[in-house]
């Protein structure tokens, strides 16, 4: 064990562990060594002995008048040759001598020290990249695992697992490729460094470095959302009325919010003001596309934009894609239609709620205009909300809420015996309800036609089929025409060839 005192202080001083860890750890193995050895039954310690450089091992027992556990006490008169003070029920320490600890303890030493360092360092690592969690990292693609890319970033490795990648982007070994921390974790083989090129995170970080002015606190970026290698949209604000927060975000003909393009590969950017306002922000978050009137519903969260026919295309983006993105990024459910969609609606609508006796017609257009357009809406408000919109008393609205429920329990019973009275038919092999007034409803369609002198629907139907199949006969004989006068071309053409020659 010479020496053994400088090579802990020597470790400790190069990996930047503390002498006092490193004894501790050769001491915790020392004991497990010797009670390999002796036994689990025995109270062994391990202390460093910096004189001799050495691990002294002690084991402590009880002091009794008469033994009954060898492993555990010892007599006073042999306790009080070793030490001359002590009494019974001490505990004392007798150092332990074996064969072989030498060669033992320098093995365990050399064990514990690579262990303890190997240890340390992970230690380090985790620590270092734990505080960078939420920051971007830029590293050098080494290899693919089961469809994760490993990053080299210097002192350890990061992973970029397939759910945060972007599939759209490639990558081969040796490419710099730059991404966000998501995580660090724990694992037997180290801290494992979790990358993403897909979190939300990245576009603002990539913002951050491009923008000073969000740097420097006076531009925020309030929310970003993204559907990663196609489209990102992020709200910013400004606390400086000299700054507009958007110009500031895109840059000089712009510049930056290029540079945020290219790094994540030509995914389009919508930048967007953030306002306190909730239908002005969601009118901002639903561009391209024009909003000509907002319907909002506070309790439930949810806003009805209405826009012009030619731009509901645009509001609600590619595979809906827009709609979702600004809903996202503001928190509102959104509910988008275009100007004739919700004229069709409130069509509807004011036949629906003319059903309601209490309600007069022009309650019913400010209900439509406040969104109610079902009879459920009516229903499931509050009597002192709906007395509110229509300005009436309370005792009125709750007649008008009363009335919309006994027209919805009605409609619900007759649904359910229509539903028994099927189940019925169809049990017994008749034909159903519906197929029963589908054929009434032929059948005065038909008795209409011959007093009108028209073919039955039948035969209007006859006569179609049979006008397709000679439409189909004609195509096929007109087909076998082109077919034999082109033989008969390449027949002459062939012959005329052959005189020629």
């Amino acid at each position: 064990m010479d020496g053994l005192n400088g090579v802990i202080e020597q470790v400790s001083k190069e990996k930047g562990i503390s002498t006092d860890s490193l004894q501790e750890t050769i001491e915790q193995a020392m004991v497990a060594a010797a009670r390999r050895i002796y036994g689990l039954t025995k109270d062994i310690e391990a202390q460093f002995n910096p004189d001799t450089n050495e691990i002294d091992l002690f084991e402590f027992k009880t002091v009794v008048e008469e033994i009954e556990d060898e492993d555990s006490q010892i007599d006073l008169d042999a306790a009080r040759n070793l030490d001359p003070g002590c009494m019974i029920g001490d505990e004392l320490g007798l150092k332990m001598e074996i064969e072989g600890l030498g060669r033992i303890a320098a093995q365990t030493a050399k064990q514990v020290i690579i262990q303890r360092v190997r240890d340390s360092e992970r230690e380090k690592i985790y620590d270092a990249y734990q505080g960078r969690v939420g920051e971007l990292i830029t590293g050098i693609v080494r290899r693919f695992e089961k469809g994760a890319l490993i990053v080299d970033l210097g002192k350890t490795e990061g992973v970029i697992p397939s759910r945060e990648q972007v599939h759209s982007e490639g990558y081969r070994q040796g490419d710099r490729v730059q991404a966000y921390i998501l995580e660090v974790a724990r694992n037997a083989r180290g801290p494992q460094v979790v990358l993403s090129r897909t979190h939300p995170g990245m576009l603002v970080k990539l913002f951050e470095l491009e923008v000073p002015e969000i740097y420097e606190g006076i531009v925020t970026i309030e929310a970003a959302v993204r559907e990663p290698g196609q489209r990102a949209k992020i709200a910013v604000s400004s606390r400086d009325q000299d700054v507009d927060p958007v110009g500031a975000c895109v840059g000089m003909k712009g510049s930056r919010v290029q540079a945020v393009v290219a790094e994540l590969k030509g995914e389009k950017i919508d930048i967007i003001p953030y306002s306190t306002d909730p239908a002005r922000f969601v009118c901002s978050a639903i561009s391209p596309a024009v909003v000509t009137k907002v319907i909002l519903d506070e309790e439930s969260r949810t806003m009805e934009l209405i826009v012009p026919d030619d731009m509901l295309s645009l509001g609600i983006g590619r595979r809906g894609q827009n709609v979702r993105l600004a809903a996202q990024l503001t928190g509102w459910r959104i509910d988008l239609h275009s100007e004739t969609q919700v004229i069709e609606m409130n069509d509807k609508a004011r036949s629906d709620l003319a059903r309601v006796q209490n309600l007069s017609e022009d309650n019913r257009e400010i209900l439509i205009r406040y969104g109610f357009r079902r009879l459920e809406d009516i229903a499931d408000s509050e009597p002192s909300d709906l007395a509110e919109t229509l300005a009436i008393e309370e005792d009125r609205a709750q007649a008008i809420i009363d009335e919309a429920d006994e027209i919805l329990t009605e409609e619900l019973r007759i649904k359910l015996e229509r539903r028994e009275e099927n189940a019925r038919r169809l049990a017994a092999g008749e034909p159903t309800l519906e197929e029963e007034e589908a054929a009434a409803a032929r059948a005065a369609e038909d008795a209409r036609r011959a007093a009108e002198g028209l073919p039955s629907l039948a035969e209007e139907a006859a006569a179609e089929a049979a006008a397709l199949e000679a439409a189909a006969l004609e195509a096929e004989a007109l087909e076998a025409a082109e077919l034999e006068a082109s033989a008969t071309t390449e027949a002459a053409e062939s012959a005329e060839s052959t005189e020629g020659q």
